[in-house]
């Protein structure tokens, strides 16, 4: 499903709880319909347009609605680390998708946002300051995970320890801003590091590399959006 599609077109994913999308031809215009588990959820016409449409992995924060940047990986067993060490680990999350239409000039607009995998929210830190994050519990693994290519990407994580104390992580969280998402024919990939500065604090980033040079890169939809972005770290003050 991960490509550039040249209207008119069908894709259909049966496999995927009957997931079908059409874009047809109307004159100048092109009526886009998604079929989601057999029933129809989304229809729109894209006046006077005769661009591709781009559908892609997206940062997995968007839906049902934008209510947070952060998403919060919960871990089923926690990771202990020496000080002063480094460790590289492999961590699941969440695959939202999102489908983009192109203008005469090359850029992207996003016209829908669709997921497979389950949506829950959560609390990082207290009632009062804490953040709301998009919720997601991973094992933690050694090496590359088999993932679902529609519900699942795997993040590759190194841990840096600078702190003077055998630290244990049982989560990370993640700023949507700083994600650089990877995608090939069967796997979807993120780099990202977690520096710890003590117990309490710790620092999230992305890195601009794929996990491997075969991976194509996302049309991220906050990067198409164009926001102002004031920072793209998670900063993880509430605990480890």
């Amino acid at each position: 499903m991960y490509e550039i599609y040249h209207p008119p077109f069908t894709t259909e994913l049966t496999d995927f709880e009957d997931t079908v999308i059409t874009v047809e031809k109307q004159g100048s215009d092109l009526v886009y319909k998604r079929t989601f588990q057999g029933k129809e959820e989304t229809e729109l016409v894209l006046l006077n347009n005769d661009g591709d449409i781009l559908i892609n992995p997206i940062e997995p924060v968007n839906l049902p609605r934008k209510l947070t940047s952060f998403l919060l990986i919960e871990f089923k067993r926690p990771a202990l680390i020496r000080p002063g060490d480094r460790k590289k680990i492999y961590l699941t999350f969440p695959v939202e998708i999102g489908v983009f239409v192109t203008d005469r000039s090359g850029n992207h607009e996003v016209i829908d946002t669709f997921t497979f995998s389950r949506v829950k929210f959560t609390l990082y830190g207290s009632h009062n300051h804490g953040l709301i994050c998009r919720h997601w519990e991973s094992d933690v693994y050694s090496e590359e995970p088999k993932t679902d290519l529609m519900h699942e990407g795997y993040i590759e994580l190194e841990i840096i320890n600078d702190s003077n104390h055998m630290m244990e992580v049982t989560q990370a969280v993640f700023n949507a801003y700083g994600m650089k998402i990877y995608y090939g024919d069967s796997r979807i990939g993120m780099k990202a590091s977690m520096r710890i500065i003590n117990k309490l604090l710790a620092e999230t980033d992305f890195s601009t590399y794929p996990t491997t040079s075969r991976f194509k890169r996302s049309m991220e939809l906050y990067t198409s959006r164009k926001l102002i972005i004031n920072g793209t770290k998670g900063i993880m003050e509430f605990g480890l």
